[in-house]
């Protein structure tokens, strides 16, 4: 049995990745100081941006806005996987270090997916 969802705070996938914003600073803190205001503050940009698309998509009345703002949420999970990525290839950050991240930014990608797929099936 499914809780009822009265808030976007009710939401798994929002508490998920407000969960890796947490992960996503950490991590961000362990870049170089001359990093402060590229990469680092790119990767906290994408990582916020992600719980707030959800939280505002589903504050919205309408089905297609909220549909549209969680594929910004996803847009921009793809664009920290890309942060970090770049990190561990130019040597900033250890791969082992970022696997944890990616492993939750890849169960968030389903879980945004699988509601996408939902919001759309619903919708039609």
């Amino acid at each position: 049995m499914t809780a009822e969802v009265r808030s976007y705070r009710d939401l798994l996938v929002w508490q998920k990745s407000m969960d890796l914003v947490v992960a996503s600073y950490e991590l961000a803190r362990k870049l170089p100081q001359h990093e402060r205001f590229g990469l680092t503050s790119q990767i906290e940009r994408a990582a916020v941006s992600i719980p707030s698309n959800i939280a505002e998509g589903h504050s919205r009345k309408h089905t297609g806005d909220y549909l549209h703002h969680l594929s910004m949420a996803r847009g921009s999970l793809s664009e920290l996987e890309t942060h970090f990525l770049i990190a561990v290839r130019i040597g900033y950050l250890p791969p082992e270090g970022v696997h944890s991240v990616l492993k939750a930014s890849d169960e968030l990608g389903r879980m945004l997916s699988g509601l996408i797929q939902k919001l759309r099936t619903r919708n039609y």
